[in-house]
């Protein structure tokens, strides 16, 4: 039964991409709209710092604050199972 849901799951995925895309004209990209006025585009660096280096950089920099300001105190903290009875036995 879960390989027959799976298939349909999956048709469905593919039928909705497939209408999707063949909905949507990349030939209307080509015409202009009035009051368009594009700026210079970006180099390959450019794109790169911006939407890879910036995110990865956003996100260690909110990692690392989040890890040194914890101010949870050990005893609230999951274990590891059996962590208890070596800190008994010690």
């Amino acid at each position: 039964m879960d390989k027959k849901n799976a298939l349909r799951a999956g048709a469905l995925a593919a039928g909705t991409t497939l209408m999707m895309l063949l909905m949507s004209s990349p030939a209307l990209a080509l015409t202009r709209d009035d009051g368009d006025d594009p700026g210079k585009g970006l180099s390959v660096i450019q794109t790169l710092g911006l939407y890879v280096a910036i995110p990865i950089g956003l996100f260690v920099v909110i990692a690392g604050l989040v890890m040194v300001l914890d101010k949870s105190h050990p005893h609230h903290r999951v274990a590891k199972p059996g962590a208890d009875k070596a800190k008994a036995k010690a």
